[in-house]
């Protein structure tokens, strides 16, 4: 067995800290910290949820904007503008985003709250989302860089969940609640697995949110059980050339954290930033000549087929090293809609760096990309 450095164990615990309280800002309160009335403060990577009072809840989102949480047929505090209030548990969610809808799926309320979304009927993988389309009570409101606000107002939402900021000034306007989901740096880990403690006290959810967390941290400590031992670790890579951009994972988001929790190594832990950041093309093949496994973006729709295809997409990309001589992954269609089965992902991800840890172990998530295409016969 080998043996893992000091450095390594006290990442190990600190890891396992963060779960327990969650990455947080500097000056922020514990998880689980009480104010001195008496109610709770927590702070989930950029988000948090503070109760004020009993039936009084500020929210800060990702662009540290703060709503606040009323019970329906409650008094709104003072100092609030109409887009800042929102009424719980909300009734009617429009959401942009793959992300935003699998956090309603975790909580159990996604056919009961949505009501508009940015993808067409042919994007969609959930079948909650699929059945409400047919049905005419999910409607299709445009792609997120032209929403129909006309469309989104007929459906009369309480609340929009979204990544883009660029809308909330119409939002505002229209005096619909916004709640933004992502932030300027990556979650973490721990922030990725408690996000939907931030979104559960929209709909009242906050036991279906601890389930779920408490879920991922058992799939997380089984991966840590599984591969502690394995004499192999892996360098991974996570990302993609563009036509104009390279894109990877950073080391702070909860991929490259993941990575090294299974004992293997990211070639981009030092890459600090937001999810799919730009890097020069230059890293990008340098860390390639060293990579044993790489995790493309694309998918089968997008050229992700084989080694082969990739290659013949991008030629740069045949000088890295997993096209040569190692493994490549592609992500499944519903992989992106899939944040509600987060644990098995994690699982997966663990058995693709660790197969020898995962015997028998058949890809739900992923497809392992063939070094050619089959050939076609007439």
């Amino acid at each position: 067995m080998k043996m893992k450095t000091a450095a390594q164990l006290i990442t190990a615990i600190l890891f396992f800290s963060f779960v327990l309280y969650g990455c947080k800002p500097e000056n922020a309160n514990s998880s689980n910290e009480k104010d001195p009335g008496g109610f709770s403060f927590m702070s989930i990577g950029s988000f948090s949820v503070e109760q004020i009072a009993e039936n009084w809840t500020e929210v800060r989102d990702g662009a540290g904007r703060t709503l606040v949480l009323i019970p329906r047929g409650t008094k709104v505090p003072d100092g609030y503008a109409p887009h800042q209030v929102v009424r719980v548990p909300v009734k009617r969610v429009a959401a942009s985003g793959f992300f935003e809808i699998a956090n309603l799926k975790t909580l159990g309320v996604i056919e009961d709250v949505l009501v508009g979304v940015t993808n067409k009927i042919e994007d969609w993988t959930i079948p909650e989302v699929v059945s409400g389309m047919k049905q005419g009570k999910i409607v299709y409101l445009g792609e997120t860089s032209a929403i129909d606000y006309e469309r989104l107002k007929a459906q009369e939402p309480e609340l929009v969940m979204t990544w883009d900021t660029s809308i909330i000034p119409m939002l505002n306007e229209m005096c619909v609640p916004c709640v933004i989901t992502s932030t300027p740096v990556a979650m973490c880990l721990t922030a990725r697995m408690r996000f939907v403690s931030f979104i559960a006290p929209f709909f009242n959810r906050e036991k279906e949110a601890e389930a779920y967390f408490s879920r991922v941290t058992k799939s997380l400590e089984k991966i840590r059980q599984k591969t502690r031992n394995t004499d192999y670790e892996p360098k991974v890579m996570w990302g993609d050339i563009y036509e104009k951009r390279v894109l990877v994972e950073p080391g702070n988001a909860w991929v490259g954290e993941l990575v090294g929790l299974a004992q293997s190594d990211y070639m981009f832990d030092d890459v600090y930033g937001k999810s799919c950041i730009e890097i020069s093309l230059e890293r990008f093949l340098y860390s390639g000549e060293d990579a044993d496994i790489y995790f493309t973006y694309r998918t089968v729709k997008t050229g992700a087929t084989s080694k082969a295809a990739l290659a013949k997409i991008n030629p740069l990309l045949a000088r890295v090293k997993p096209l040569k001589d190692g493994r490549v992954y592609s992500p499944l269609p519903h992989y992106s809609q899939s944040g509600d089965k987060l644990d098995e992902i994690l699982t997966e991800i663990s058995a693709i760096l660790h197969p020898e840890c995962y015997p028998g172990y058949l890809l739900r998530y992923f497809n392992e990309l063939p070094d050619k295409d089959p050939e076609r016969t007439m």
